[in-house]
Parts: structure tokens; C-alpha cells; sequence
């Protein structure tokens, strides 16, 4: 044996003697350790567990549940009944009082959720100004909140009263006849508008307050330095800073407004039994639904009704997310396309730049 061979085979003995106690400490490692960092690892799993498993109870399984009702004749006390497939939903897409309460549905949002976003940033803003008292004006505005639905309802019904009601008193001081609040389909719409508008608004105006409040104020006072009124600071510095808090403002009056359900309901109960008018002039998407569940007893269609209603509140949703987002921050295609052409044009100027700095150098050296 040489000597290159002896120092080949001390060489690995010495290696395999330095790893050995490497993998006996491995293999001795306490349990301890080993907890430890399962520890380390899943211990965020199971902290945001209950959430999920809430969720998936009383969230996703009464949406998968709603699904299954959906695609079977389904009775109130009789229970499950046939696989009729997308039977329901044909069925309910060619009803007349679908389309109804489709068009009533979304008139009432519309005449309640602008108004009620407006007058929200107005208030929010005035209240943001510096108000003596604010607790008390903060806490005036949330009061119509607390107020429970059928309190106002039972208000707001007798206000708009066809016989003497609050509202036909005050247009008769004025020389106007009494209106049909409760018969007229626009006017129904307003009546109820107003309704939502008197709870909703404080609460919302709170919301946007708060975000307003998150406002560095130095870039008010900069912005009235440069000369910029109170209109300008208002729409280039507050609306675009809150616009986070802007767009979750009109997700919920999105969501709310298309799920109304108690303002038409008690709104006329003498009528009828209170599904929308004696002619349907104001029932809701929501109140069909309670009245195919609850009056038919069908429940198939109702749950299908539920589906299309939630397919809708997504997609509306969407929309005004896309809008007031382009709204907030004051990004338009024309904006979008003129700053696109002034990057580009500057690239092609800073390479323009760029090649003649390289041909001038070139030929500084060649001299």
C-alpha cells in the first residue's frame, strides 16, 4: 500500500467519523424540538381556522345548499321532490312578477343609494371641518341607524299616508293635491327611497368621516398655499385619499340596497298582506322570494330566485367598483393614453439622448 493510499483511507475514515455525530445528534434530537417547529409552522393555520369554519357553516354550505334546492321541486312541508335541472330558473326567468320585482328592485336602489352616498360625503365632510360639539353631531347622525326597521317603517308609513298623512299635509300648504304614495309606482319608489336614506345615511357618513379623519393634514394646508379652494381640496386630495373606505361604502349600499326587504314590506301591510302593493308597484326581488317561499311554498324556485338575485348583486357590484374607482382617482382612457404617449416619448428622448452621448464619445476618442 502507498502512501497516497494510506492518506486516501485516513482522509475518509475522518469523514465518515465528522458525520457520524452529526447524524447520531439528528437521530437523538429531542421531541421537544421537533413539536416546536410543527408549532412554528401550523400555528397559523389554526389561529385563522375559526374563521374558515365559520365560514364554510354559515356561509358557503347554505350557498351550496341554496344550489341543490335549486335543481329540485322542492315544497315547504312536503320537502324534496324531482331533479328538475335548470327547470326552475326557466321557469322563473319567463315570470312576468320576476322581471317586476327585477325593475322595482333596482328603482328603489338607484333613487336611494346616489342620494344616500352624496349626502353621506357632505356630511362627513362638514363634520370633518371642525364643528363645535362634534360628539353631539356625530352622534345625532347615527341615531336614524339605531332605530329599528319596523320603527321607521311604521314612521315613514304614516307620513305617507294617502288619507292624512304628514307628507300630503305640507304639499296642500302649497296648493298641490294629495298624492297616491302608496299606489303610484314612482311615487312608492320615493316614499320607500326616503325610508332607506334616513337609516343609512348617518351610519355611512361615520364610515367616510373616519377615513377623512386619516387624512394628512398637511397636504390641506399646501394645497391652500398653491391657492386650491375648498372644492378643489375636496376632490383632487380627500376623495382620491379615501378611496379605499369610498369603494367599501358603495359595496355594502350595493348589496344592502338590492337585498331591501323590510322598508316594502311594512310599508303597506293593509294591502294586500304586504307583498308590494296591490298591483306589485313596489315589491322587491327579495319580498318575491319570501312570497314564492312562504305564501307558494316553493322552495325550488325561490332558491333560484336567490341565485339569479346573487348573480346580480355580483355583477352590479363589479360595475360600480370599476366606476368608482376610475371616479376616485380621476383615471380616464384620454388621461390613461396621454400619459402612455408622454412615457413613450420620453423613452424615445432619453435614447435619442443616449445615442448621441455614445457617438460623441466615439468620436472624442478617434480624435
Amino acid at each position: 500500500m502507498t502512501l497516497t493510499d494510506e492518506r486516501s483511507e485516513t482522509t475518509t475514515a475522518s469523514t465518515k467519523s465528522a458525520k457520524r455525530p452529526k447524524t447520531d445528534a439528528a437521530a437523538r434530537r429531542p421531541w421537544r424540538h421537533r413539536l416546536s417547529r410543527f408549532d412554528q409552522n401550523a400555528s397559523p393555520y389554526f389561529y385563522i381556522s375559526p374563521f374558515f369554519l365559520l365560514f364554510g357553516l354559515v356561509g358557503l354550505f347554505p350557498l351550496l345548499y341554496t344550489v341543490w334546492v335549486a335543481v329540485h321541486e322542492w315544497d315547504l312541508l312536503k320537502g324534496q321532490g324531482e331533479f328538475v335541472g335548470a327547470g326552475n330558473f326557466v321557469e322563473i326567468l319567463g315570470d312576468a312578477m320576476f322581471w317586476n320585482s327585477i325593475v322595482n328592485t333596482l328603482s328603489i336602489f338607484l333613487l336611494s343609494a346616489i342620494p344616500q352616498l352624496a349626502v353621506a360625503l357632505v356630511i362627513a365632510y362638514l363634520l370633518d371641518r371642525g364643528l363645535r360639539t362634534p360628539t353631539f353631531w356625530r352622534m345625532s347622525v347615527l341615531i336614524p341607524f339605531v332605530v329599528t326597521p319596523v320603527a321607521v317603517a311604521i314612521i315613514f308609513s304614516s307620513i305617507f299616508n294617502e288619507a292624512d298623512g304628514l307628507a300630503n299635509n305640507l304639499l296642500n300648504l302649497i296648493g298641490i293635491a294629495d298624492q297616491e304614495w302608496k299606489h303610484n309606482t314612482a311615487l312608492s319608489h320615493i316614499a320607500i327611497a326616503v325610508m332607506v336614506n334616513f337609516r343609512w345615511t348617518g351610519y355611512n357618513a361615520l364610515i367616510l368621516l373616519a377615513a377623512m379623519q386619516a387624512v394628512p393634514r398637511d397636504l390641506y394646508e399646501s394645497a391652500a398655499l398653491d391657492g386650491a379652494g375648498a372644492a378643489r381640496r375636496f376632490f383632487s386630495i380627500t376623495i382620491p385619499t379615501i378611496r379605499p373606505t369610498l369603494i367599501f361604502v358603495i359595496i355594502t349600499a350595493t348589496i344592502g340596497g338590492l337585498q331591501i326587504f323590510a322598508e316594502p314590506r311594512l310599508f303597506d301591510v293593509s294591502t294586500a298582506g304586504g307583498i308590494g302593493g296591490s298591483d306589485r308597484q313596489f315589491q322587491t326581488t327579495v319580498l318575491f322570494l319570501w312570497e314564492l317561499a312562504f305564501f307558494r311554498r316553493d322552495l325550488g324556485e325561490a332558491s333560484a330566485v336567490a341565485i339569479l338575485l346573487f348573480l346580480l348583486i355580483v355583477g352590479i357590484g363589479v360595475i360600480n367598483f370599476l366606476i368608482s374607482r376610475r371616479i376616485s382617482t380621476g383615471d380616464s382612457p384620454k388621461s390613461r393614453a396621454a400619459r402612455r404617449r408622454a412615457r413613450t416619448a420620453a423613452g424615445a428622448a432619453a435614447a435619442a439622448a443616449a445615442t448621441t452621448t455614445i457617438a460623441t464619445t466615439t468620436e472624442e476618442n478617434a480624435r
